[in-house]
């Protein structure tokens, strides 16, 4: 669901009428309430009734038939799916006409992650005792900063931000629509909780979508130098208590990453990776995304992962297999480069 701390919306909106407004008034359903209020957008599993979501194939069938929402943006293959309690409004291209109500749910002008401005060192803000800032740091409306925590110099932190105690973030770190633990340590130029790389329709229109989610940063987590952390789309992008990133590492939108992970400099996840507890990423390594990596795994470096993986699981090679696999496939390049078919 979209934290309205951060990104405060237009609505309510009656459901009717907000089809209306986002230009989509023929697809208004036969049956159902289409007075009942939208406030805001979610994902399938976690909104609620006042909330619209969307869902585009099968692979959403489970999570549609459970979803509490208010309304739901679906293909006519699934409106059979669809629980009897929610509106269901009908669409060949779902994804399309949410974002189109999106657009007027949260409109470009709520979506300032420095909303009120972002003044010097002395804006409206709440610090407890000991906090540093160094020169020239901008805080936002509404931090919240605790005790102990120093922020370097020329390090913006957006508007509503709240940041733990004991914590170091760097000079020329940018902090936007995240929630940071306590014993932080941000390395220089880190960027937390900014926009990630959303759009659909590639190579056509290449529309953008919306990234109206957040940053949970738990407790004794160091990210390295130069390393991007990107908000959810819609939902949260974690990083559980203990992990150590490396520099310029990026983690896209709705990465989960368990407690005590370790990801080496020049990894890349894309959207919707998780990671479950103890994983290792050694350097260089890729996500294709929406996967798993089981708890306790070892990634060597410069491995592509493009599926979901077992706890337990020591993988290198592009793309990712068992360790095992890998030196005995390399083991055979290497007789056969030599002339020896055995």
């Amino acid at each position: 669901m979209v934290d309205f701390r951060f990104h405060p919306g237009a609505g309510p909106f009656p459901l009717a009428d907000l089809l209306t407004r986002a230009g989509h008034a023929e697809l208004l359903p036969a049956s159902g309430d289409l007075a009942k209020p939208i406030r805001g957008a979610a994902e399938l599993d976690t909104a609620q009734r006042d909330e619209i979501c969307w869902a585009r194939s099968s692979q959403y069938g489970e999570a549609l038939a459970a979803t509490r929402a208010g309304a739901v943006v679906v293909t006519p293959a699934l409106a059979e799916i669809v629980p009897g309690d929610v509106v269901a409004i009908i669409a060949p291209n779902p994804q399309m006409v949410f974002l189109d109500l999106v657009g007027h749910l949260h409109p470009d002008d709520t979506r300032s992650v420095f909303l009120g401005q972002c003044a010097a060192a002395d804006a409206p803000h709440s610090a407890e005792p000991d906090v540093s800032l160094g020169a020239h740091a901008v805080i936002g409306e509404g931090v919240e900063i605790g005790r102990g925590t120093l922020i370097g110099p020329n390090t913006v932190i957006g508007a509503r931000v709240t940041i733990g105690r004991n914590c170091v973030i760097g000079a020329n770190c940018t902090i936007e629509c995240s929630h940071i633990g306590d014993d932080v340590v941000i390395q220089p130029g880190a960027r937390i909780g900014v926009e990630s790389f959303g759009f659909i329709d590639p190579g056509k229109t290449n529309r953008k979508v919306p990234q109206l989610g957040r940053v949970i940063i738990q407790d004794r987590v160091e990210i390295g130098a130069n390393s991007a952390i990107d908000r959810g789309a819609l939902g949260d992008t974690v990083v559980g208590e203990g992990t150590k990133i490396g520099n310029l590492v990026e983690i896209s939108h709705n990465c989960w990453i368990g407690r005590n992970c370790i990801l080496v400099s020049f990894t890349a996840l894309a959207g919707s990776t998780i990671l479950e507890d103890s994983v290792v990423i050694a350097g260089n390594v890729t996500s294709a995304g929406h996967l798993t990596v089981g708890a306790g795994s070892l990634v060597h470096g410069g491995t592509a992962l493009t599926k979901s993986w077992p706890p337990g699981s020591k993988l290198a090679g592009r793309p990712a297999q068992d360790i095992k696999d890998f030196w005995r496939e390399m083991a055979a390049v290497r007789r056969l480069a030599k002339g020896d078919e055995r």
